[in-house]
C-alpha cells in the first residue's frame, strides 16, 4: 500500500472547475456572431432554393410552350403532307389517264399495232415531222413555247 500512496502525493487531485467571468465573457460575442452568420446563410440558402424553384418554373413552362408549338408544326407538316401526297396521287391519275387517251388515240390512227409497239415504217417519219413542227414554233426567253 505505500506504493499506492505514493502515486497519491505525485498526482495532483482535479482541479474544481471555477467559471470565471473573464473567460465566458469572449464566448458570448462569438456565439452572437456564430449565430448570426448562421442566420445569414440560411437566409441565402432559402434565397438560392426560391429562385432554383422560380428558374425551374421558368424552364418548365418554356418546354411546354416548345412542345405545343412543335406539336402544331408537326401537325400542319402532316396536313401539308398529306396534301402533296393527295395532289400527286390525282397528277399520277391525270398522267395515267393521258397515256391511256394517247395509246388510244394512236391506235386510232393506226400509229399503234395492238402489241402497243409503234409501227417501225412509220414512226420515223412522224418524229421528223414532230421536229420540223417543234423548230417553226417560236421560244420565249425562259424557254417556253408560245402558242399562237
Amino acid at each position: 500500500m505505500a506504493n499506492s500512496d505514493s502515486i497519491a502525493a505525485v498526482t495532483p487531485p482535479p482541479a474544481p472547475l471555477l467559471v470565471n467571468k473573464e473567460n465566458v465573457t469572449p464566448i458570448s460575442p462569438k456565439i452572437a456572431e456564430l449565430t448570426e452568420s448562421r442566420q445569414e446563410l440560411l437566409s441565402r440558402i432559402q434565397n438560392l432554393k426560391q429562385d432554383l424553384q422560380s428558374w425551374r418554373m421558368n424552364l418548365d413552362t418554356q418546354v411546354k410552350v416548345y412542345r405545343d408549338e412543335l406539336s402544331e408544326l408537326k401537325k400542319s407538316l402532316n396536313t401539308e403532307v398529306d396534301q402533296l401526297r393527295s395532289e400527286f396521287q390525282e397528277i399520277r391519275t391525270t398522267l395515267q389517264q393521258q397515256q391511256e387517251d394517247v395509246t388510244t388515240s394512236l391506235r386510232n390512227l393506226g400509229l399503234q399495232d395492238d402489241s402497243g409497239e409503234t409501227k417501225e415504217a412509220e414512226g420515223p417519219k412522224d418524229v421528223e415531222s414532230m421536229k420540223e413542227i417543234a423548230a417553226d414554233i417560236p421560244k420565249v426567253d425562259n424557254g417556253e413555247e408560245i402558242h399562237e
